[in-house]
């Protein structure tokens, strides 16, 4: 017998459902990233080269991966005293100012009868234990004392005409922060009369070339770079948004201004946040300068930002935001919540390599400190 408590009537309708909350919840994501690139090296009367000393090396031409100078050292003779000249040593080494560097590599020596058996030590297509490896200091190196055994490598296929060929791969890892909570600008409702006025008071005619402020005039949206190409030449997506933000500061189109703004905030990353950051500061757009100097300061973004092309430019058209921009770091390093004010490791961390022959994969600084790893 079903029995109910006093004083609650039934009902044969269903309860309705509560709605949901709103999720006011923040996000971030921390992305991790390679910047690769590559150099061939070719030793060429590899024979008059032997003999030059244990510990002397060839050294290639500097070339630029990640915004760092690296360059390959080859020692004929081996950079081990210990090993008699039985072994060529081949090395990485950062040839240019940097800090804990963290870096993949790759050392190739090419097989030149061209059936493709390379000998390579690759860090590249495979997960490595202990993470990527770190380089301290200017002349830092990576590489291999007994890269191969001097003997075999004379009667190989690797040596052909009296000349080697060998290829270098360097991924230089570069982070950064991506906090769309941070990138959001209200936009306010239609103004499109007003905002027709407006250019009508301007006295500008038909014939505009802002034709993309036009297509927002009368559809009341953003317009897309694919609906302005016959007229305008073709760019990206990116740069007509920054353009039509300058058109619609100069004709005061105030919604207008903040949907290009909402727009550029999507795009800000590590190579486009300077640029977005100067136009914020040339045509008054105080929330999206906010979020543009939040994303340089983090401390995640920060190397990586100065390094780019476009910083140099705001330093030089823009120099006052490089004040604001250290306060807002301050800022962030008072904020006990912000990973600046973390005590953060400075140790080196070396992966596993693949090797044959025994050899061994070592990491060298300038001071003579070592970790090698038998594999």
């Amino acid at each position: 017998m079903n029995s109910k408590p006093p004083g609650i009537a039934e009902s044969s309708e269903p309860m309705a459902n509560p709605k949901p909350a709103a999720d006011n919840g923040s996000s971030s994501s921390f992305i991790s990233e390679t910047v690769n690139g590559t150099h061939r090296f070719t030793v060429q009367g590899y024979s008059l080269a032997k003999g030059m000393g244990v510990g002397k090396y060839i050294m290639s031409d500097t070339f630029t991966v990640g915004g760092y100078d690296w360059a390959i050292y080859f020692y004929p003779d081996g950079k081990n005293p210990e090993d008699n000249s039985m072994y060529v040593s081949v090395f990485i080494a950062l040839a240019s100012d940097g800090t804990d560097v963290r870096a993949l590599f790759e050392l190739s020596m090419v097989d030149q009868s061209g059936n493709g058996n390379n000998k390579v030590h690759s860090h590249f297509q495979r997960a490595l234990e202990s993470g990527p490896y770190t380089l301290k200091y200017r002349g830092s190196m990576w590489g291999y004392k007994r890269f191969y055994r001097r003997n075999l490598l004379e009667a190989s296929d690797y040596l052909k005409d009296d000349c080697l060929v060998m290829y270098c791969k360097v991924g230089v890892v570069r982070n950064h922060l991506e906090c769309p909570k941070l990138r959001t600008i209200s936009v306010p409702p239609s103004d499109m009369g007003q905002g027709f006025k407006d250019l009508l008071d301007s006295e500008v005619g038909c014939d505009i070339v802002f034709q993309a402020m036009l297509l927002f005039i009368y559809t009341d949206k953003l317009p897309d770079v694919d609906e302005v190409e016959s007229t305008v030449t073709m760019c990206s997506s990116t740069v007509m948004v920054q353009h039509l933000l300058a058109a619609a500061d100069l004709y005061n189109l105030d919604r207008l201004k903040l949907l290009c703004e909402s727009e550029l905030c999507k795009a800000i990353n590590i190579d486009t946040v300077a640029t977005i950051l100067a136009l914020a500061e040339q045509h008054h757009c105080p929330q999206l300068k906010d979020i543009c100097l939040k994303f340089t300061a983090n401390p995640a973004n920060l190397g990586a930002v100065m390094k780019s092309e476009a910083f140099g430019h705001l330093e030089e058209s823009c120099p006052s935001l490089l004040s604001e921009l250290l306060a807002t770091f301050a800022s962030m390093d008072e904020n006990p919540n912000s990973p600046l004010s973390r005590k953060r490791s400075s140790s080196s961390v070396f992966g596993l390599d693949l090797a044959g022959d025994g050899a061994e994969a070592e990491s060298v600084n300038p001071n003579g400190r070592r970790l090698r790893r038998r594999l």
